[in-house]
């Protein structure tokens, strides 16, 4: 039997966007651990690629086995009067939808019709999103769930160097490092591969992690590798500042850095003048030789061999996510590490496309290449490329969280149109959240699955899955790659370009809308030309050959894998530091009985779980939710080993099965957000907002936990 051909791709899930391989099931070569399936499942390999070199997670090396699971949606959905989907046909679905728009703008304005996209959408899909939205059905009204990913992080970089890519150095200068700090980032589970690149500081025992559980990524700095700080839930702002004052105190900061390539030092010093360490102690819990041994250890490192640090959602997903990334980056500056030759500062993308589908207009307040969309230049530039009067492109809509507040309220959206998300179990306060889709005259999903949100929607579109189209992605180093077609979609499903090019034609739309993802991103290209998320210089061509691009790329250059290294793209060429200061909690913590909920991701799952739920060996590896909680705080609720509980405050009660642990403080419990209906972690998240990012409070709710009533159902 002939081999089949195999097609070199990326990985569908996170933002390091491993490299892999898929081979049609005709092939009788086995590409690796997990590699063969069942009939008609294509085999993964891993491929050498700088993130991964061949390796893959669990997800990664089962991923396959979504593209003709038995669940897939193929052809177009109709909820009835009764509750029910039932198939109808392409043409009945796309006209119904376009009548819905043209009826919903005729009674309540453009603005009544919302669209919320997904960070782990194409670079053309997300680009053609913010323009469908804009122009096809005139609204603001468009953000995406990188609002609840990337968003403190991206508004702390803006404002301290002029310009937000996760990693501005590539992946690999990681190995050399003496000294890398992981704050709230559990890669060892989040992201697999990466642990690799953390090699060389664990040798050198300088990986220091900062989370208030004994994660998976925590465990690595064991004998000897580096240091486990574990903080009060939501004091991370607070230890930051005390390390940043014991910098400055013990004449650590590097002052001819901060001369000649800073500005505001002196508001800087000032504002971590009160955070001594003793007083820092006391608040976060983390003793005070211990915050002396993290300084001298971020002080050699960035003296010596290297020191990066790096943070990630646990830090960022809080009311004072943006000013807690400020402060780290803060912290790095004092160490002259952002543009040095061997240092760094850099925040770890989690979704696969979070660095590309924020770049590109699903924001809000963006417009392509990264581009304000408040900014005369900015919009005059687009209205030159899609042919329109600048006045036609809608001024900044609302962040994710607002956005989905409005479902049903006055003067809020009617109508929404959801491309690859599943809010009702990634929003936080999902409750609320399922409550705002089910008031919507009209909701739409496109998905591949029957997700919980396409469960709830009016029609639901199938579209196709990663391996079954051509596109473009931004990893987290602001490595543009080609994500390549290696089957085709199964009859009935298609590609989210063609609907939106199909829509904008029944629209009377103006501008172009294109079904061809190269052609979409040739324009993609001119968009973002002058732009600082620039990929003017980058075509398909260009990829295919292998040529590593980063942006930005604009044309007649060779790229930017490592930004900074001269100046920061500010009017003065210096990064700004920002005092920054803890603020109260957006609810009270510890009072009484009540405990800390942290929330965070399983090795096996990804995102809200609709995925890889459906995938068997991650599913029988983790079937449901488990609550971490210290055997004492367990033992005063009288809670054992494997009992089910239940955990509640004022916005609703979720159901697990406790798991102890002393790898976790006994005032915090923590529940992973990959699973729906009552074992839904985001029905007790917070709505409440970074004033800044509009990052919603994920990390640290206010809980009850007790044990649960043996005779209800669990």
């Amino acid at each position: 039997m002939p081999t089949a051909t195999a097609t070199a791709t990326h990985c569908p899930y996170c933002a390091l966007q491993c490299a892999m391989t898929l081979t049609p099931a005709a092939s009788t070569e086995a590409s690796g651990p997990a590699a063969s399936g069942p009939a008609g499942v294509p085999e993964v390999g891993g491929r050498d690629f700088p993130t991964n070199r061949g390796g893959l997670c669990r997800k990664g090396w089962t991923s396959a086995s979504l593209l003709r699971h038995p669940e897939r949606l193929t052809e177009p959905l109709l909820r009835g009067a009764d509750g029910v989907h039932r198939p109808i046909s392409w043409d009945e679905a796309l006209e119904l939808l376009a009548g819905r728009v043209r009826s919903i703008r005729a009674a309540h304005g453009a603005d009544a019709v919302g669209v919320f996209g997904g960070g782990g959408l194409t670079n053309e899909k997300a680009y053609q999103l913010g323009k469908f939205a804009r122009l096809a059905l005139g609204t603001s009204r468009i953000d995406y769930n990188g609002r609840f990913c990337m968003s403190s992080a991206a508004a702390a970089g803006n404002r301290a160097f002029g310009m937000d890519r996760g990693l501005p150095f590539p992946v690999e200068d990681l190995d050399s490092a003496a000294t890398i700090v992981l704050l709230g980032s559990n890669v060892a589970e989040t992201m697999p591969p990466f642990v690799q690149h953390l090699a060389g500081a664990r040798a050198a025992g300088g990986l220091l992690v900062v989370d208030p559980r004994r994660s998976a990524t925590a465990e690595f700095t064991a004998n000897g590798a580096g240091l486990h700080l574990q903080p009060v839930p939501g004091t991370d702002l607070a230890l930051l500042l005390g390390l940043a004052h014991l910098v400055i105190a013990e004449g650590l900061a590097d002052t001819e850095y901060i001369a000649a390539r800073t500005s505001g030092y002196d508001a800087l010093a000032r504002s971590v003048a009160a955070w001594w360490p003793e007083r820092t102690a006391a608040v976060t819990g983390v003793p005070v030789p211990v915050l002396r041994d993290a300084v001298a250890r971020l002080s050699a490192g960035a003296r010596g061999a290297g020191c990066y640090i790096l943070s990630g959602r646990g830090v960022e997903q809080h009311v004072d996510g943006t000013d807690t990334a400020t402060a780290a980056i803060n912290l790095a500056l004092l160490l002259g590490l952002p543009g040095s030759a061997n240092s760094g500062y850099g925040t770890l993308t989690g979704q696969g496309n979070g660095q590309g589908g924020r770049e590109h207009g699903q924001k809000a307040d963006q417009l392509p290449g990264y581009r304000k969309i408040t900014d005369p230049a900015a919009r005059a530039h687009m209205a030159m490329v899609w042919g329109v009067p600048e006045s036609s492109i809608p001024g900044p809509g609302l962040p994710a969280v607002e956005l989905l507040a409005s479902m049903g309220a006055p003067g809020g959206i009617k109508m929404l149109m959801v491309h690859g998300a599943n809010v009702a179990v990634s929003a936080p306060d999902a409750g609320a959240v399922i409550k705002g889709l089910r008031s919507l005259d009209f909701l739409v999903v496109c998905d591949f699955f029957l997700s919980e949100t396409a469960a709830e929607a009016h029609l639901v579109l199938p579209v196709a899955q990663w391996a079954e189209e051509e596109g473009t992605l931004t990893n987290l180093e602001g490595r543009v790659i080609r994500r390549r077609a290696a089957l085709t979609p199964p009859p009935g499903v298609r590609t989210e370009l063609w609907i939106m090019a199909e829509l904008a034609r029944l629209l009377a739309a103006p501008s172009t809308f294109s079904a061809e993802p190269e052609t979409v991103f040739e324009e993609l290209r001119r968009a973002s030309a002058g732009g600082l998320a620039d990929y003017s210089g980058i075509d398909y061509a260009l990829l295919d050959s292998g040529a590593a691009a980063y942006w930005p790329y604009p044309a007649g250059s060779t790229g930017t894998p490592r930004l900074f290294l001269d100046s920061f793209p500010r009017a003065d060429g210096r990064a700004a530091f920002t005092a920054v200061a803890p603020q109260a909690p957006a609810e009270e913590r510890f009072a009484g009985a009540t405990l800390a909920l942290a929330t965070g991701r399983l090795l096996e799952h990804y995102q809200s779980g609709a995925q890889t739920r459906r995938v068997a060996e991650l599913a029988a590896a983790q079937p449901e939710s488990r609550l971490l909680i210290h055997p004492a705080t367990a033992a005063a609720r009288g809670i054992t080993d494997g009992a089910d509980v239940e955990i509640g405050n004022a916005r609703g009660t979720v159901q697990a099965r406790a798991q102890l642990s002393t790898g976790i403080r006994p005032d915090t419990v923590f529940l992973p957000f990959h699973f729906p209906g009552r074992h839904s972690a985001n029905l007790l998240t917070q709505a409440a907002t970074d004033p800044i990012s509009g990052m919603p409070e994920f990390k640290t709710s206010t809980v009850l936990v007790r044990a649960a009533n043996p005779q209800e159902e669990p």
